[in-house]
């Protein structure tokens, strides 16, 4: 049975800055342009059984701004009418109106359990797209950013059951056969669950690919289903098709067809190998039992004892032999067959009280069977660990650790997040990390044609991690860090959107309501500036902006380009212009 590699994320040093003296606020005014829009946003309000911590962070949080990587400030979003709006900028200070792109043939208003529509750019010419009812759409885009040029058709269409939201998607040719696959994520009602929340988490990998070369067919060729108890903080199929990277709270775990069942009960049982011999050890005498087959009788058994060796023959073929883990007191070592026809053989300890790990050194035959007698006495050696009061005798001898001596930065989560990749052949985990107290942050797609990059706090710092599925020794990549916006993030506790530009040159949040907040890397003065505590020169600032919308409504959708942040309210969209310069 092959057993996940556990991996770490290896940080580059040179990409620190551990005399970062923090970010300075500026008072210089961010350009920011508002366009009124001529229809809200399809904004979908939880219902009243969508009361779960999950519910809100898969479709409470939901951003309802999308970016094209392929085409950068070229941004799209569904009003009210079933419409996808695009807007396009070239120059800021001539913005023209969102224009549409498609429209959705669904009725929207006539769903009541529907969730928000959701569209990800699978390549510079496919999207994949949800109307929040429990269609998935595959549109053919064509060129996009090409203004009023740019037209969507459907190429396939189906109902997929319960209402979804996609998380992404990817194309893939291989020997000119073109194929889309998307992760689709659900959340559903579990009946059984008595002591949870009553719901889980589902993710469906779905491949959609081409049946007729001569005609423009598609139609579904897999799915796969995953279930997990959180909502995951990222996941993301591998350029290739070939894996599934997936960061969440609580494990994922595939849901197979009957038929793999099958095929995999099969294998297990025919690789599930019977123990040769059982063994168990007193502080005194170890006991040794082999089950004989009918035809074994006494005289085809032959043991041999010596003080650090033992070898046992059945029919004149070697069963057992090789060298004892400590020494034994050979002439009062025994053997008998019991009545049900197995046979043990009793082993006396030369030295009393010692714990053996293995009987014989470097053998793996057997299996060892722990006496419920010795579980509780190595319990109670170690019942000074632990207790269930908080520090209940401070005067004892070996005393407990008192929590409250811990500071809020010692303190790590009850539930540890794990970042995992799983094979799409076997279905297996094959990498796993554990990301312990490593908060998630965001995600940015910096390369459309790689796997979008997640940020994560390490200390004090954001570090921005790039998977490389075709690196297995490598396969996460440290190639920005933010410094100190781990610390400075945590503070934010209105904060509900989190990004940065693709080439790194700033980060930004935005709260529930008005305000952006942004963090650029650190540039040159232009002017001398002097640490009076160190008593030297400071030859880069980081500076930190906020910027206040003239809106009261809410902040829907989020997105960072290198130049500027686009913020998506339910009846404005602004600009904001961050970058002058690429």
């Amino acid at each position: 049975m092959e057993v996940a590699a556990n991996c770490s994320l290896r940080v580059k040093r040179p990409l620190l800055d551990p005399r970062f003296e923090g970010y300075k606020l500026s008072l210089e005014p961010l350009p920011c342009y508002q366009l009124e829009l001529d229809s809200a946003v399809a904004e979908v309000k939880l219902r009243d059984d969508q009361y779960t911590l999950d519910h809100m962070r898969a479709f409470g949080m939901f951003n309802y701004l999308h970016c094209d990587s392929w085409n950068q400030d070229n941004i799209y979003f569904v009003d009210q009418l079933g419409r996808i709006m695009n807007l396009t900028v070239t120059l800021d200070t001539a913005l023209g109106k969102p224009r549409e792109v498609f429209r959705l043939p669904t009725d929207l208003a006539a769903y009541d359990n529907r969730l928000c529509a959701s569209l990800h750019f699978t390549s510079s010419t496919w999207a994949t797209l949800s109307d929040g009812t429990g269609r998935l759409y595959l549109i053919g885009t064509g060129e996009r950013g090409n203004g009023t040029s740019e037209k969507w058709e459907i190429v396939f269409n189906e109902d997929l059951g319960d209402p979804f939201v996609i998380l992404h998607s990817i194309s893939i040719i291989k020997s000119e056969d073109h194929s889309i696959a998307t992760i689709l994520l659900r959340v559903e009602k579990e009946e059984l669950d008595r002591k949870g929340s009553g719901f889980y988490v589902s993710l469906e990998w779905v491949t959609i690919s081409k049946i007729n070369k001569e005609i423009q067919k598609y139609e579904i060729t897999e799915r796969k289903v995953l279930h997990g108890k959180s909502v995951p903080h990222y996941a993301a199929i591998e350029p290739g098709g070939n894996g599934l990277m997936i960061a969440s709270c609580k494990s994922f775990r595939f849901v197979h067809d009957e038929k793999h069942d099958e095929e995999n009960k099969d294998e297990t049982d025919n690789n599930k190998v019977e123990p040769l011999y059982y063994w168990q050890q007193t502080e005194e005498d170890l006991t040794i039992t082999i089950h004989l087959s009918e035809d074994v009788s006494k005289e085809d058994i032959e043991i041999q004892f010596s003080p650090d060796h033992i070898s046992i023959a059945l029919k004149k073929q070697p069963y057992l032999e090789g060298k004892l883990y400590s020494s034994i007191d050979h002439e009062s070592s025994t053997w008998i067959i019991k009545e049900n026809k197995s046979l043990e053989v009793s082993l006396i300890k030369k030295d009393e009280g010692l714990t053996w790990p293995e009987l014989v050194l470097g053998d793996e035959q057997g299996e060892f069977i722990r006496d419920s007698a010795q579980c509780a006495a190595i319990a109670e050696r170690l019942m000074h660990l632990t207790s269930e009061e908080l520090n209940p005798d401070p005067d004892k001898e070996k005393p407990p650790c008192n929590a409250q001596e811990l500071e809020e930065c010692d303190i790590f989560f009850e539930e540890s997040s794990s970042l995992c990749r799983f094979d799409g052949s076997t279905l297996k985990t094959t990498h796993v990390v554990n990301l312990g107290s490593n908060q998630y942050l965001f995600s940015v797609l910096v390369d459309p044609k790689e796997m979008p990059c997640f940020c994560l706090r390490h200390d004090v710092d954001a570090l921005l991690w790039q998977p490389h599925s075709s690196q297995q020794d490598e396969m996460w990549e440290h190639i920005a860090t933010f410094n100190a916006l781990g610390y400075v993030q945590a503070s934010k506790r209105d904060k509900k959107f989190f990004a940065c530009a693709p080439n790194y040159s700033y980060a930004a949040l935005c709260e529930c309501l008005r305000r952006v907040f942004i963090y650029r890397q650190p540039t040159a003065m232009s002017t001398v500036l002097y640490n009076r505590k160190e008593g030297r020169q400071v030859g880069q600032v980081a500076k930190q902006q906020v910027a206040s919308l003239e809106t009261n409504d809410p902040i829907l959708g989020f997105q960072a380009t290198n130049e500027r942040l686009f913020v998506l309210t339910t009846k404005n969209l602004f600009l904001i212009k961050v970058n002058i310069d690429n």
